[in-house]
């Protein structure tokens, strides 16, 4: 089980997808995506620049790292290998493109909620009981509730905080994760820089869905004093 999935299991399973933008979601997966293929040794960071390592200087996989996944290989294959690489706000915008969906896809969801998502209308409207109860949706429940920083870290930023509750489906808020890790929590300074980067990058998307709405808001004043 990947972070990525780890991460879209905790979305439904917290009942927030009717709260969660389908874009920020996209870039935090994407930003979890990332973060496995460095524990992996697949990529690195070069400042804020996403690399790719030599065989001789990649560090030994990180055992609990299902480098197996298919998406994640995907991802691994997406990685820019030539100078200038890419920064990591770059990779997130370019990976995470329709990327919700196609993890609703590999998770075994319906297909008609994928669609929905493609179109990007901001909600999962999935019912927690459509999981099946698994080794893996344990796993991403056990360290929702254990506090698991790097988790945290990215539900947050996708818009699963402390108000969602403690272990997933509960509905007690308050108990939850967000808003309580460390910086120092969150590993080395590549992961810092990575969570960093998803952060920015969806506190972007928000200026332009602001920006969006005050524009379809002006629009309709003009047509309705027409």
């Amino acid at each position: 089980m990947t972070t990525a999935r780890d991460l879209l299991v905790v979305v439904i399973d917290t009942r927030s997808g009717a709260s969660v933008e389908p874009g920020d979601l996209s870039l935090a997966l994407a930003g979890a995506e990332l973060v496995d293929l460095i524990d992996a040794g697949t990529a690195d960071l070069d400042g804020d620049r996403v690399v790719v390592p030599s065989p001789g200087q990649a560090p030994p996989p990180a055992p609990e790292t299902a480098t197996d996944d298919p998406l994640l290989r995907q991802a691994a294959s997406s990685l820019v290998r030539q100078e200038p690489h890419e920064p990591v706000e770059d990779w997130l915008w370019r990976r995470g493109r329709d990327l919700v969906a196609a993890y609703l896809a590999e998770l075994g969801t319906t297909g008609s909620a994928a669609s929905r998502w493609r179109s990007r209308k901001p909600s999962l409207s999935i019912d927690p009981s459509a999981l099946a109860d698994s080794p893996a949706r344990r796993h991403a429940n056990d360290r929702w509730a254990a506090h698991e920083p790097v988790l945290a870290a990215l539900a947050a930023a996708a818009g699963v905080g402390a108000r969602d509750g403690g272990d997933p489906g509960d509905g007690d808020p308050g108990n939850g994760p967000g808003g309580h890790d460390e910086p120092a929590d969150l590993g080395d300074d590549r992961v810092v820089t990575v969570l960093a980067a998803v952060n920015e990058a969806v506190v972007e998307l928000a200026g332009v869905r602001q920006r969006r709405a005050v524009e379809a808001a002006a629009f309709d004043n003009i047509w309705r004093a027409v």
